[in-house]
């Protein structure tokens, strides 16, 4: 079984801050990929599927933990604690200061950047989970990156949002057969 974690705020005001790109990502593969309804479990929205690739269909859980970004790991520990999964089976989408807005990467274990979620989800499992990063650009100055995450995606940010978040769904099999790095060159070449 896979897990794939997006990182973002519940509260509907948030829904399309930069701090969001993690639920947009997970919104779109369920879209996709024909995901059942979103339920409450772990502290959480889960939605069950599949996810076909070439050597067949991968059960995938997609979760958006609830308990706010920066607490996340309360909820990503809880599935793969009940789920025993391994770490290489747990994808955290999460938005990416240090990346240019558009750009995209992924990547197993490493530090946190400053990125609490990430840090909550490190602290509950340790570090080597796999991270798929949307870059969102920074603002400039460190004093403005909370309000510049916890804003809406700029009206233009659509261009090269809607495109990454096709490529995501498009590549999704990939991701699921743990081909990382076909994964990430797929996405960007779109």
């Amino acid at each position: 079984m896979l897990l794939i974690v997006g990182l973002g705020n519940p509260d509907p005001k948030y829904r399309l801050n930069r701090h969001n790109a993690g639920f947009l990502a997970v919104d779109a593969i369920a879209r996709a990929h024909g995901f059942g309804p979103w339920r409450v479990k772990f502290g959480a929205l889960v939605s069950d599927g599949y996810i076909d690739t070439d050597a067949g269909r991968v059960k995938t859980l997609l979760m958006k933990p609830q308990t706010y970004y920066n607490e996340s790991g309360r909820s990503v520990q809880a599935a793969t604690s009940f789920y025993k999964l391994p770490l290489q089976n747990v994808v955290v989408f999460h938005d990416e200061l240090d990346l240019a807005s558009g750009k995209f990467r992924v990547k197993t274990g490493g530090g946190a950047a400053g990125n609490n979620g990430i840090k909550s989800i490190t602290a509950a499992l340790g570090p080597d989970f796999r991270r798929a990063r949307i870059g969102i650009g920074h603002p400039g100055d460190k004093a403005l990156v909370t309000s510049y995450v916890l804003h809406d995606f700029a009206k233009a940010d659509a261009k090269w949002l809607d495109p990454l978040l096709d490529a995501i769904t498009d590549a999704a099999p990939l991701l699921a057969m743990r081909k990382d790095d076909a994964f990430q060159t797929q996405v960007n070449h779109r």
